[in-house]
This record gives structure tokens, C-alpha cells and sequence, in this order.
């Protein structure tokens, strides 16, 4: 088992129950969903004129979709090498639940790691019982594909970026229609910052008890 990975970096979490958490970052290359606001637009395709070495996967300063092909045990000697300090790996994309991450999980985990994915819940999910799942539901997206209940069910967050109170909405209609873990903790993070968007999402987190995820690496201005 392969994987197309399009970067790997050491920083903390941004987003949901895991904020300020130091992380390791691997970023998958591939995604069909086409949320309008994504801001990882070039892990969308992978193109074979793309695939470099993975000292040049490792070496890339801004935004791009060359991506490197490595095994699990290729990740786990390279966050090694890379003298990666952090605990807690995030696997993101793209859409990382396209590939088959029970292999990477079991490696990571094997090795004393903890594993977080986040994923659009619209692919199932292979990861190890131990892995965090973080649900960041993509409804009525371009690319049409259907939020999995199975991935819901599965889910230790829920974590939905809004704008305004539609995007409420649509996700109480999702929750209403889905079996959820008892312990499940929902998050609403405001679209790209924006101040409606973000007063939004502190009132129905307070009315709800639900969390507040603001994306503290924009605000840090880290990555």
C-alpha cells in the first residue's frame, strides 16, 4: 500500500478539540469533492507530471500539487529522519479516506503516535479503532457525493465550517437523520474568518454547548 502525499510539516493543530496540540501533517493528494472554499485547491488532482522525490515533497515552500508516493513505513522512517517531535499526526488532503489508512495507522500507532483524520465523510473509512475522526461534513458540494452515515456514525467530531444560519441548518438536518456517538463533540468554524459568520457560530455554540473552532493558525499566521 502506497500513498500520494503532497506535503508533511511539524506545527500545531488550528481547528477543533485538539487547538494548540502540537501535530505532525501529512497532507494526501487527491480530492473529488470541490467544496468552492477550499484552501488546499491544489491537492484536488493527481497528475502523474506531478510526482516528485520525496526530498523534493519535503522541500516545497508554498502551495503545490507535486506530491511524492510513499509506503507506511517510508512516512514513518521520514518523520523520524525529520526529527519530528510531536505526538499527535494529523492525516488531511485532499480527501485522505479515499486511500486505505489502516496500514499508516497501525505503523504510526505501533510506534507510539496518535492518529487524527480529517475527512469530508463522504469516502468509508479504513482506520485503526484508535484513530480520532474528525467528520467535517461537505453537503450539496459540486463533485456530488453524499455524506456517509456510516462515517457519522463513526465520528469522535463533527467539526462544519459555516457563514450563516443555512449552513446551521443543513446540519441539523444531517444530525437529525443520523446515528451519532453519545460523546460526540460538534464544532462550528466560521468561514475564512469572516465577523458574521464568526458571531454566528459563538451564539449557537453558547446556546448549544457545542465548541467554537476559529482556525488559530490563520490568526498565528502559521501553517
Amino acid at each position: 500500500m502506497t500513498y500520494r502525499i503532497n506535503e508533511m510539516f511539524e506545527t500545531l493543530q488550528g481547528e477543533g478539540t485538539f487547538t494548540g496540540v502540537p501535530s505532525i501533517f501529512i497532507r494526501l493528494q487527491g480530492c473529488p469533492v470541490g467544496c468552492p472554499w477550499c484552501d488546499t485547491q491544489h491537492t484536488w488532482e493527481t497528475r502523474p507530471q506531478d510526482q516528485v522525490s520525496v526530498a523534493a515533497m519535503l522541500a516545497k515552500s508554498t502551495a503545490a500539487s507535486a506530491w511524492a508516493e510513499m509506503t507506511a513505513d517510508d512516512i514513518m522512517d521520514t518523520i523520524v529522519a525529520q526529527d519530528y517531535q510531536a505526538k499527535h499526526v494529523v492525516i488531511t488532503g485532499g480527501e485522505p479516506a479515499m486511500f486505505d489508512l489502516l496500514p499508516l495507522s497501525q505503523v504510526l500507532e505501533a510506534n507510539g503516535l496518535q492518529l487524527q483524520i480529517e475527512t469530508s465523510g463522504t469516502f468509508e473509512l479504513k482506520v485503526s479503532r484508535q484513530t480520532w475522526v474528525t467528520v467535517s461534513p461537505k453537503l450539496d458540494m459540486p463533485g456530488g457525493y453524499l455524506v456517509r452515515p456510516d462515517c457519522m456514525a463513526r465520528a469522535n467530531e463533527i467539526k462544519h465550517p459555516i457563514a450563516m444560519q443555512k449552513h446551521i441548518d443543513a446540519l441539523d438536518q444531517l444530525l437529525a437523520r443520523c446515528d451519532l456517538r453519545e460523546d460526540v463533540q460538534i464544532c462550528l468554524q466560521p468561514i475564512s474568518q469572516r465577523p458574521r459568520a464568526t458571531a454566528l457560530a459563538m451564539q449557537t455554540c453558547i446556546r448549544r454547548n457545542w465548541r467554537l473552532s476559529v482556525q488559530l493558525h490563520k490568526y498565528l499566521n502559521i501553517e
